[in-house]
């Protein structure tokens, strides 16, 4: 089952898994919320992405994903990733995987 998610969350959640340099099947998308955002000058939206890394190379995941977040140059049409870090320390799992929480937030170009 497919998730509505905007163009700016789609393109945030594509940027991130080419980030982590995997297979997608690695990576499993368990909960992603948007919500409108506003200021006086832009528009856009802050997002709370939840996704689980298997194992047996989750923590190799983990700092692919979170190493030095709030430099990388984003690529995504139309967007800004104006802020991006994790919320809250990785969790790791009795199996072996990491629960990794991001928070971001994308303003329109």
């Amino acid at each position: 089952m497919r998730v509505p998610l905007s163009a700016a969350a789609a393109g945030l959640l594509r940027s991130l898994l080419a980030r982590a340099g995997v297979d997608r099947d690695r990576i499993y998308l368990t909960d992603f919320r948007s919500t409108d955002w506003q200021s006086l000058t832009f528009v856009g939206e802050r997002h709370e992405i939840c996704l689980r890394l298997a194992a047996p190379d989750a923590a190799l995941l983990v700092d692919r994903l979170s190493d030095r977040l709030e430099d990388v140059e984003w690529n995504i049409p139309g967007q800004i990733v104006a802020d991006i870090g994790l919320d809250g320390p990785p969790v790791t799992g009795r199996d072996g995987s990491v629960l990794l929480n991001l928070e971001a937030l994308t303003i329109a170009e």
